[in-house]
């Protein structure tokens, strides 16, 4: 029998999707025309409980809470990009005042940024070659954005979780430690993403380890080794990388991830919030409730419910 992990449960954490798995939001031709009505309901019937926003939602708050509130779910996240180190401040400031706004009327808490100034990730060039490289200016930017930004969300009740991404400037384990050392613990808290952290070619179980009680909102993403050896080796882009199947979810066999202590070091840590699984795969090719119910299946397993 499966030992369960403990202080993970119905009380602590919510269990989310993204519509990553239906369809790709970075790269809208990763698509086999999935409405927005499809997908929400089977994130419902898979046995989630929210979801993150994707670009084929209702942009109207009060039509996308009516849609989910049917299905009995919530808002994990929306999604902000910043961009701080190329100078367009203002833009972003506004664009995440617009976000947090969107935020209250659909009812969520978490609002998640990342920082796309210099980001090679969405250009069709090697994502491990280009991805930049800050100097301390930039960091410097950064960081004073976004502890501007993270203290508005506070003030308004929210969280701002930034979220380390392949092929932008907080990339790799050693990003996060200066992220989190050069921002205000109280405004500025981490969004974990297993997959990202372990394609960057780190140990997630080391990060969580070492900054769990910064850790507001996490990524359950599995990545396949074989396909992050063939980005590697090729120089691939990170949308070629998606088509190679780089991502998949926890309880895929074919997935490199060992969650167990991932989840266990959170649950000693008093982790409330939420644990979104999240694969950008191709649905032509990964059948999206198959992969939405092996996910869901693993969780239960490993949580007990």
């Amino acid at each position: 029998m499966t030992e369960i992990i403990p202080n993970l449960g119905r009380d602590e954490v919510s269990l989310g999707v993204t519509p990553t798995l239906w369809w790709n939001d970075d790269f809208p031709q990763i698509d086999v025309g999935i409405p927005f009505e499809q997908c929400v309901s089977e994130m419902a019937l898979a046995g989630f409980q929210g979801c993150s926003i994707g670009h084929k939602y209702p942009s109207e708050p009060a039509a996308l809470k009516k849609a989910l509130d049917l299905r009995g779910l919530k808002v994990s996240e929306p999604w902000v990009s910043t961009y701080f180190t190329i100078g367009d401040k203002e833009r972003t400031v506004e664009n995440f005042k617009r976000q947090l706004e969107f935020l209250k009327e659909v009812g969520g808490q978490d609002i998640v940024v990342a920082e796309f100034g210099q980001s090679s990730h969405l250009q069709p060039i090697p994502v491990f070659k280009h991805r930049p490289r800050f100097t301390e200016k930039d960091w410097d930017l950064l960081t004073d954005g976004l502890d501007e930004i993270g203290k508005l969300a506070a003030d308004s009740g929210m969280r701002l979780c930034y979220h380390h991404h392949m092929g932008t400037g907080v990339q790799t384990a050693e990003d996060i430690d200066t992220l989190m050392a050069g921002t205000n613990e109280d405004h500025v808290h981490l969004l974990f993403d297993t997959g990202h952290l372990r394609f960057a070619g780190d140990d997630p179980l080391a990060t969580v380890k070492k900054h769990k009680e910064r850790i507001k909102h996490v990524h359950l993403k599995n990545i396949r080794q074989p396909a992050v050896d063939k980005v590697k080796d090729n120089h691939l882009s990170f949308q070629e990388g998606i088509l190679q199947g780089v991502f998949t979810v926890p309880g895929d066999p074919q997935g490199a991830i060992d969650f167990r202590p991932i989840l266990s070091t959170l649950g000693e840590a008093g982790y409330k919030g939420w644990l979104v699984v999240e694969a950008e795969q191709n649905p032509a090719t990964a059948h999206p409730l198959t992969y939405a119910k092996m996910a869901r299946g693993y969780l239960a397993k490993v949580l007990g419910w």
